[in-house]
C-alpha cells in the first residue's frame, strides 16, 4: 500500500513556477488568494485541462466556489487571465484559459524593478561620489562643483568610477581642482576610455612618454622612487 501511494504521489509530478511571480506578485497587486488560484491553475493547465471550473479550483483550496469565482473574474477583469475560444482536433469549439497577458505584465513588472533598482544604485554611486569629493577637497562643493559633477554624469555620461579615477588622477599629480580634472575626462573620452584599467593604462603610458621627453632632453635623470605625472593641461 504504502509503494502504491509513492507511485501515485511521484505520478503527480511538478509544475514549473517562475520565482519572479513568486517576487513581484505583490507589485502587480494581486493577493495571496489570486496568486494560489493562478498557481492551480497553471497545475491544470500543464497536466492537460486548460478549462479548471471553480468548483476544481476551489476542491484544491481552502476558500469556497463562490470565492474561486469571484476571484477569476477579478483576474480576468484585471487582465491577468484570458479565456480564448479554441477547436479542438475533432472540430467542436471549446474554451480554455490563456494566461498570456499574465507573463506580459510579469515581464514588465520585472523589467520595471530592475530600472527602479539600478535608479537606486545609481543614486548611491552618486552620493558616494560627492562624498569622495569633499573627502579629498576637505571642504564642503561649491554649487558650481556641484553643478560640474552633476554635468560629468548627466550630460557627459562618465561613469561614476571612470570620475573617481580622474579624481585619484589629480591627487596623485597635485593638482587637485576641477579644470584639471575635466581634462582629465576630455581626454579619457577622446580616447574611448571607458573602463578604469583602461584609464590607469592610458596614464601609465603618458607617464612613460614623458619620463622618455625628459631623458632626450638631457634633463635630470628623476629618481627611481618618485613617478612623473602627466600634466594633462598642457595637452
Amino acid at each position: 500500500m504504502a509503494k502504491n501511494t509513492m507511485i501515485k504521489w511521484l505520478q503527480e509530478g511538478n509544475i514549473t513556477i517562475p520565482g519572479v511571480l513568486l517576487s513581484q506578485y505583490k507589485e502587480m497587486n494581486l493577493n495571496e488568494q489570486e496568486l494560489m488560484l493562478i498557481l492551480h491553475m497553471i497545475s491544470f493547465i500543464e497536466k492537460g485541462n486548460e478549462f479548471p471550473t471553480p468548483v476544481d479550483l476551489s476542491e484544491r483550496m481552502t476558500i469556497p466556489v463562490s470565492e474561486c469565482t469571484d476571484y477569476l473574474r477579478k483576474l480576468i477583469q484585471k487582465g491577468y487571465i484570458e479565456i480564448k475560444e479554441v477547436y479542438r482536433e475533432d472540430g467542436i469549439r471549446c474554451e480554455k484559459y490563456c494566461l498570456d497577458s499574465l507573463w506580459d505584465k510579469l515581464v514588465d513588472q520585472f523589467l520595471l524593478s530592475k530600472k527602479k533598482e539600478e535608479a537606486v544604485k545609481n543614486r548611491q554611486n552618486e552620493t558616494e561620489l560627492y562624498s569622495i569629493f569633499e573627502s579629498e577637497f576637505g571642504r564642503p562643493l561649491s554649487p558650481f562643483e556641484c553643478e560640474t559633477l552633476a554635468l560629468w554624469m548627466d550630460d557627459d555620461h562618465h561613469e561614476p568610477q571612470i570620475i573617481k579615477a580622474a579624481l585619484r588622477e589629480a591627487v596623485m599629480s597635485g593638482k587637485l581642482n576641477f579644470r584639471y580634472i575635466d581634462r582629465i575626462l576630455f581626454e579619457w573620452k577622446k580616447n574611448g576610455i571607458k573602463t578604469v584599467e583602461q584609464a590607469m593604462n592610458h596614464g601609465k603610458k603618458f607617464r612613460q612618454n614623458q619620463t622618455q621627453r625628459r631623458k632626450e632632453a638631457s634633463q635630470p635623470e628623476i629618481s627611481s622612487d618618485k613617478v612623473p605625472f602627466y600634466n594633462w593641461l598642457e595637452q
